[in-house]
C-alpha cells in the first residue's frame, strides 16, 4: 500500500493487521472532582447509583466525576462491546477491530473502519469475533471510504452495545483507554491520554484516500487495533480507532505514541445515514484546490456552480487561513476541516484575496454522495 505523507513529515499508515496468503485544543482544567460510584448494566450499559459502593454480579462498579481514569473497571464495562474483525479473500485477508453499535432482539450492527473490510467487498469473508470467543460471519451494510467507516450486521442481537460518547467536548490531557485487536491479540486495552485535536491526517492509495480530523493518542496502536474503540474516563466512545504514524524510513511498525481515531460525532453521521440507507452523504463547499501549491497553501484555482462558495461570492485565486477560527496550513487541512461538517452547515472562512487582501466569508456547505 502506497501511504501518502503529510503535514507532520511522517508517514501515516492504516493500523489494519495484514496475512499473506499464501491543531488545536483547549487544555484539561486541574480542577478537583469528586467521584460517585455507579453500576453499568453488563447488557445494556445502563447506570445507576451503587447502594453502599457495590453492585451486582450482572453489573460492574465504576467510578464517575474523578480526575483519573479507572482503567480496570473500564476495561471490564467496554470489552464486551469491542470485537475482533477477521477478512479472508483470495489473495490473503487481515485483522481489524470493531465496537458494537447498536443491537435488537435478532441483530446487531458493528462499526469499523472501511480500510479493514474493503477486500471483501467483491470477494471474501468477513468473521466477527466477540470477547468471550465466540464468532459469527458478517456481511457489509454500507461503507464510506472518504471518512473510513464501514457498518457491518451480524444476526446475533442482544449485545452489549458501546456508550456513545461526545467529542465536541474532550479536552487535551484528558485520559483514555484503546481498546481492539493489535496484531491479532483480541480483548487488548492500552492506556493514554489525549496528545492533540483537529490533526489534519490523510492516508490510503492514491486513489482511495480518507481524509480524518482527527483525535490524536499517545496510547499505543498498532496493525489490527483499526476500527477499535478510543473511550473516554466514564467507558464512552469518542473516536474509531484508524490510523498511526512511523518514521519515513520505517514504514509501518508499531506504535510510536502517534495514534489517530475518527471523532465518533463526524463518525456517527456518516454511521447512521449508512445504518437507514446504505449509503452516506459528505459536505460540499464547491471549490477545488491548487494540487502545485498543495503542501503549503489552500489556494482556489476553481468553483463549482451553484454551490455555496460561489454563492458567497469567492474568488478564483483566494487562499484560505482559517476555517471556523482552526488555522489552514494546506489543502489537506481545508478538505480535512471541511469534511469534519454535515451537509448543509454554515462555516466562517477567513481568506486572503488575490490582491492581498482579507475577507470572511459565510459559506453553507451544500451536499454530495459519499465515493
Amino acid at each position: 500500500m502506497n501511504l501518502k505523507s503529510t503535514p507532520m513529515k511522517v508517514t501515516i499508515a492504516f493500523v489494519t493487521g495484514v496475512i499473506i496468503a499464501g491543531g488545536v485544543a483547549t487544555a484539561a482544567t486541574n480542577s478537583t472532582v469528586s467521584s460517585v460510584t455507579v453500576c453499568a448494566d453488563n447488557r445494556t450499559q445502563a447506570l445507576t447509583l451503587a447502594k453502599s459502593g457495590t453492585c451486582t454480579a450482572n453489573k460492574t462498579a465504576i467510578e464517575i466525576g474523578s480526575n483519573s481514569i479507572n482503567a480496570k473497571s473500564i476495561s471490564a464495562l467496554v470489552t464486551p462491546s469491542v470485537v475482533s474483525i477477521s477478512v479472508k479473500t483470495a489473495n490473503g485477508g487481515g485483522t481489524g477491530s470493531g465496537s458494537i453499535y447498536k443491537t435488537s432482539g435478532t441483530s446487531s450492527y458493528i462499526i469499523t473502519n472501511n480500510h479493514v473490510v474493503e477486500s471483501a467487498v467483491s470477494s471474501g469473508s468477513i468473521t466477527v469475533e466477540f470477547a468471550d470467543g465466540s464468532e459469527i460471519a458478517a456481511t457489509i451494510v454500507g461503507r464510506d471510504r472518504m471518512y473510513d467507516i464501514a457498518v457491518l450486521q451480524v444476526k446475533k442481537g442482544n449485545l452489549p452495545a458501546i456508550a456513545l460518547g461526545d467529542s465536541s467536548k474532550i479536552s487535551v490531557g484528558d485520559e483514555v483507554l484503546a481498546i481492539g485487536s493489535p496484531l491479532g491479540l483480541a480483548n487488548t486495552v492500552t492506556q493514554g491520554i489525549i496528545s492533540a485535536l483537529n490533526r489534519p491526517v490523510t492516508a490510503g492509495t492514491t486513489d482511495s484516500t480518507s481524509y480524518v480530523n482527527a483525535i490524536q493518542t499517545d496510547a499505543a496502536i498498532n496493525p489490527g487495533n483499526s476500527g477499535g474503540a478510543l473511550v473516554d474516563a466514564q467507558g464512552r466512545i469518542i473516536g474509531v480507532n484508524s490510523a498511526i504514524a512511523t518514521l519515513t524510513s520505517g514504514g509501518t511498525s508499531g506504535s510510536i505514541g502517534l495514534g489517530f481515531s475518527i471523532p465518533i460525532n463526524e463518525a456517527k453521521r456518516v454511521i447512521d445515514e449508512i445504518i437507514a440507507t446504505g449509503k452516506s452523504t459528505r459536505p460540499v463547499m464547491g471549490v477545488v484546490f491548487d494540487d502545485v501549491t498543495a503542501e503549503t497553501q489552500a489556494k482556489i484555482i476553481q468553483l463549482t456552480s451553484g454551490e455555496g462558495a460561489e454563492k458567497a461570492g469567492v474568488l478564483v485565486g483566494s487562499i484560505i487561513k482559517s476555517i471556523d477560527g482552526v488555522k489552514i496550513s494546506n489543502r489537506d487541512a481545508a478538505i480535512v476541516k471541511i469534511r469534519s461538517y454535515a451537509p448543509g452547515s454554515v462555516i466562517t472562512v477567513v481568506m486572503t484575496l488575490p490582491d492581498g487582501s482579507t475577507k470572511t466569508y459565510k459559506i453553507t456547505l451544500g451536499t454530495a454522495p459519499a465515493v
